[in-house]
């Protein structure tokens, strides 16, 4: 997730919340996709289509400068099945977990070695990501969420690749080059 700017207007589904209005009480936001707003993410995930997308999140502060977006998000979609090409419809639910600071932010700062290598913890929290002006976009989250939980390789169930894995026969195996010398013997 990157360069959140409040005029993206390439964004297919957008919320922008703006930092300076949430207290430390959470601001509860309640979004759904339109129809418009649908056909432009199956669009942009590559998908044959969304058929719902909601969300219910909340923003709060966090620390001093930044925001944290947590809450779950519900998607409808369909795929094409990587086998038959039938259209599979899949549901996706999960949970989102972001923080933003200002550009900037000492709290973004990614931490490295003596070798200057970037010391990352798998098990750890995320950097916070960083955002530009006054706006979040929370929409994008969201949309970026259900984006990684899409199944890139989607398989309609008991659909398998016919005819590739099996074994040849020995007809249609090639001669060894060495089969020749399988009669000769050392004497």
């Amino acid at each position: 997730m990157s360069d959140y700017r409040p005029d993206n207007d390439d964004a297919p589904f957008s919320y922008p919340v703006k930092v300076g209005h949430i207290s430390a009480n959470p601001v509860r936001i309640a979004l759904e996709a339109d129809k418009d707003e649908l056909k432009a993410l199956a669009k942009s995930w590559n998908v044959l289509s969304v058929a719902a997308l909601k969300a219910e999140l909340q923003v709060s502060r966090w620390k001093k400068d930044g925001i944290k977006i947590f809450g779950s998000v519900q998607a409808t979609i369909t795929q094409a099945c990587i086998v038959t090409l039938e259209p599979i419809t899949s549901r996706i639910d999960e949970q989102v977990e972001q923080i933003f600071v200002p550009e900037g932010s000492k709290l973004a700062r990614i931490i490295t070695n003596d070798e200057g290598e970037m010391v990352l913890d798998p098990d750890g929290p995320d950097i916070p990501e960083q955002f530009t002006g006054d706006t979040v976009d929370a929409g994008e989250v969201v949309a970026e969420f259900v984006a990684l939980a899409i199944d890139p390789y989607p398989r309609k169930e008991g659909a398998e690749f016919a005819g590739f894995g099996e074994k040849e026969t020995q007809e249609e195996r090639k001669p060894s080059p060495f089969a020749v010398l399988k009669d000769w013997k050392k004497d």
